[in-house]
């Protein structure tokens, strides 16, 4: 069912919430717009602007590694002053009142956890941006530490263990997604009653997959999301408006 106007879409969202005991939000770069960080593939997004770098490309090329770290950096003002937007308290008061256990993301901006969820209940399909660490040993770093030795060396720095790249903590194309992840996001998606995807387009697969588990688990499927998507067919009710509108009034105290 697609929702007719912003008031029922709210009103028939409170009711799934309210009769719900485990809901699972999973969330892209939709939730995180309002807050001032663009997304990928909408026009004007990152991807429009930037072809991305795969990974095999960044292991092999010294360019793309330091274009890759140029990026990055133009990115820090955005990124550090961004704040968790409408969305993402509506789901941190729910994680609060104990009815969201954890949050499958897409995003990479840090903001589920600066809203309030502790970090081991958030669980990153995707990495984060907010450090990085060695594609050989997994050491992490500090994003100062790696800017100080981008500056002072004129390129991407490698590991000082073991001399392999560093890079961002996110997945790039190409490079596997994190297992661990994977399996307690499906965990999640199999054991929830309400699930509600965010701001995702829900074309990037496997992660697109987990809508679709939890709706073959049992569960009902909220999508909230400006354009359509190619799960909606399946959804249990489909929000079409802005994001922080539809959650703002989910925002407790």
């Amino acid at each position: 069912m697609i929702a007719g106007d912003l008031q029922s879409a709210v009103e028939q969202l409170g009711e799934f919430i309210a009769g719900a005991s485990t809901i699972v939000p999973f969330t892209g770069a939709g939730i995180s717009t309002e807050c001032g960080i663009p997304d990928f593939r909408s026009p004007g997004g990152l991807w429009t602007r930037n072809r991305p770098i795969p990974f095999d490309e960044f292991v092999a090329s010294r360019e793309a590694r330091d274009e890759s770290w140029r990026r990055r950096f133009a990115m820090e003002p955005t990124l550090a002053s961004a704040k968790p937007g409408r969305g993402h308290r509506a789901l941190a008061s729910l994680y609060r009142a104990g009815k969201v256990p954890a949050i499958i993301t897409q995003n990479i901006d840090n903001l589920h956890q600066a809203s309030g969820f502790a970090p081991d209940h958030v669980i990153e399909l995707h990495g984060n941006t907010t450090y990085a660490r060695c594609i050989g040993c997994g050491r992490a770093y500090d994003m100062p530490w790696v800017r100080h030795r981008f500056e002072t060396e004129g390129g991407a720095p490698d590991c000082t263990d073991c001399d392999e790249p560093i890079k961002t903590a996110t997945i790039s194309f190409g490079q596997a997604m994190p297992e661990e992840a994977m399996t307690r996001a499906a965990e999640l998606a199999q054991h929830c009653d309400l699930f509600i995807a965010i701001g995702s387009s829900l074309v990037v697969w496997p992660a697109a997959g987990f809508p679709m588990m939890a709706k073959n688990c049992g569960a009902r499927l909220v999508i909230i999301n400006r354009e359509p998507t190619e799960q909606d067919e399946m959804a249990d009710l489909v929000i079409p408006f802005d994001i922080g509108e539809t959650l703002g009034p989910f925002v407790g105290n």
